[in-house]
Formats: C-alpha cells, sequence, structure tokens
C-alpha cells in the first residue's frame, strides 16, 4: 500500500530481494522507489521486512536522527486519522518512524513480503459415508 499522499504519483508493489530507495515525491511527501525508476513509489504491504545498508536516518525540521538500527517491518499507524500520513517502518529496537520523515537517499533491501492470505476454494459435495451396524 502506499500513503494517501502518494495518490498523485505512479506506483507499484515492492518485489522480494529488490533494492529500494527513500525519495522525495512531488507531492512533498517521502517514500521508496526503485533506484532506475525514481518517479514511480514502491508500495510495500503491513508485514514486508527490509535492511537499510547503513543505519537509518530521519530528517528533521532542525536536525536528523540515527535510528541506530537496519533493520525495519512496514506497517501503518493511525488509520483513525484521515489526513495523516500511514506508512511507517517498525524497527527492531521498536522504533517506530514515518516513512515521509526517513532522510533522502537510503537504500533497502526487500527481505521478505507478507503471506498472501490463502483463498478457500469451495468444498465439492462428497456422499456421505455409509455406516453398517452389525446385529449382534
Amino acid at each position: 500500500m502506499c500513503d494517501y499522499s502518494l495518490h498523485a504519483v505512479a506506483t507499484r508493489p515492492a518485489e522480494v530481494a529488490e533494492t529500494l530507495v527513500s525519495i522525495g515525491f512531488s507531492t512533498g511527501t517521502r517514500g521508496f522507489a526503485s533506484p532506475d525508476d525514481p518517479k514511480v513509489a514502491v508500495c510495500l504491504r503491513p508485514g514486508t521486512e527490509i535492511a537499510f545498508e547503513k543505519d537509518v536516518q530521519t530528517d528533521g525540521m532542525m536536525f536528523s536522527k540515527n535510528i541506530g538500527v537496519r533493520l525495519a517491518r512496514f506497517r501503518q499507524i493511525d488509520l483513525d486519522k484521515r489526513y495523516q500520513h500511514h506508512d511507517a517502518l517498525e524497527f527492531s529496537n521498536g522504533a517506530i518512524v514515518l516513512v515521509t520523515n526517513l532522510a533522502a537517499g537510503q537504500r533497502a533491501t526487500v527481505l521478505q513480503l507478507p503471506a498472501s492470505p490463502i483463498e478457500e476454494k469451495p468444498q465439492s459435495s462428497q456422499p456421505a459415508a455409509r455406516y453398517e451396524t452389525a446385529n449382534v
């Protein structure tokens, strides 16, 4: 999924083992893109696991912050707040950072996508089993 702020940008889903880069889009928000196609936002599904090349950095109004780790799981937060960024990363140290707050230019590799729900196939009707009782 991509945050509401990226709905005006071309998007595509992430793939396992691909390299992503944090980038600013024309909408004024940040997200992920392929280094080879920086105008297309790459959307992550909740549960997607990624590993950054270096310790993750965030951008702030006055200063940047080093998160101190490289492994993260994508999730969405504050879904009850309509016009707020929801795309976030939960890091292995417990820190949660909005994707739009990531410093631009950081590279990450998609390690694992969340499992897709299994579609239930309708059961074909089978004849009822026949049970015979023995006469005693």
